[in-house]
């Protein structure tokens, strides 16, 4: 089976990818995450406001088949969370790397960057 892995984005061991604009993180799972964890059917997020450290957990996701933590690929500050995860987690499984991401960050220091997985190495990753 084949996953999407976007090369714009970096990753974490744990699943969760990052794409930054402009100092803004976005954050969400990958298509092998919400892959391997069945439909989501809850998803916890953080607070507009919420400081983050780099591998910190963030949130839980929970499907049908599991409970899995949240961990943030950077550290920051939230700036906005996917208030539509709250009444459809499903768009995490539909849209992982669109309409399922889960909250963006404004970012302290883009060299973490360095510290994550290429798209190149996460797909090595899971495959």
């Amino acid at each position: 089976m084949s996953f999407e892995v976007p090369e714009n984005c970096n990753y974490l061991e744990s699943h969760e990818w990052v794409s930054v604009t402009d100092g803004t993180a976005t954050i969400g799972i990958s298509d092998f995450a919400q892959d391997e964890l069945g439909d989501v059917v809850f998803v916890e997020l953080p607070s507009e406001g919420d400081e983050l450290a780099q591998g910190d957990e963030f949130g839980v996701v929970e499907s049908i088949k599991a409970v899995s933590d949240l961990y943030s690929p950077v550290s920051g500050t939230v700036t906005d969370i996917n208030d539509e995860l709250e009444s459809t987690p499903e768009l995490v499984n539909e849209d992982p790397f669109g309409d399922g991401w889960m909250l963006e960050v404004e970012v302290d220091d883009e060299s973490e960057l360095d510290d994550l997985l290429s798209a190149d190495e996460y797909r090595d990753q899971i495959e």
